[in-house]
C-alpha cells in the first residue's frame, strides 16, 4: 500500500462529489491531463499507487492505462490552498490523452 500524506475527508468537493484533479509529470513539470476524482477514486488512488479516476460519462471509476497499459504511477499529492483541486504528480512513461499523445494540452489555441 501507498501511503501519501492527504486526508481525502478534509478535501472540498462539489455538489456531485467530484473534485478535478490535474495530473503532471513529477520531473519535467509538463501538465498531462486533468481528469475528475471522487472520494472513493482517490482512495483507490492512494491504496493501489496509480492513478484512478471517475468517469462522467460511464458514472464508473477507470484505472488510468487498465486497457492501454499506460498506467500512471503517483509519485505525489498537493491540494491547492481552497482543498478543492489536486495536482498529482506522476510518472507517466506512456502517453496521457486518449488520442495517444504525450500531453492532452498538445493544441495551442492563441
Amino acid at each position: 500500500m501507498v501511503r501519501f500524506d492527504i486526508d481525502p475527508d478534509t478535501l472540498t468537493y462539489s455538489d456531485d462529489g467530484l473534485i478535478p484533479a490535474i495530473i503532471q509529470q513529477h520531473d519535467t513539470h509538463e501538465v498531462l491531463m486533468m481528469a475528475w476524482m471522487n472520494k472513493h477514486a482517490l482512495e483507490q488512488t492512494l491504496i493501489t499507487g496509480e492513478t484512478v479516476f471517475w468517469s462522467r460519462s460511464r458514472h464508473t471509476l477507470w484505472h488510468k492505462g487498465a486497457t492501454s497499459g499506460n498506467t500512471q504511477r503517483v509519485m505525489a499529492i498537493a491540494a491547492d490552498c481552497d482543498r478543492d483541486t489536486l495536482l498529482i504528480q506522476v510518472d507517466s512513461p506512456g502517453p496521457a490523452c486518449h488520442t495517444g499523445s504525450r500531453t492532452c494540452f498538445d493544441e495551442m489555441v492563441l
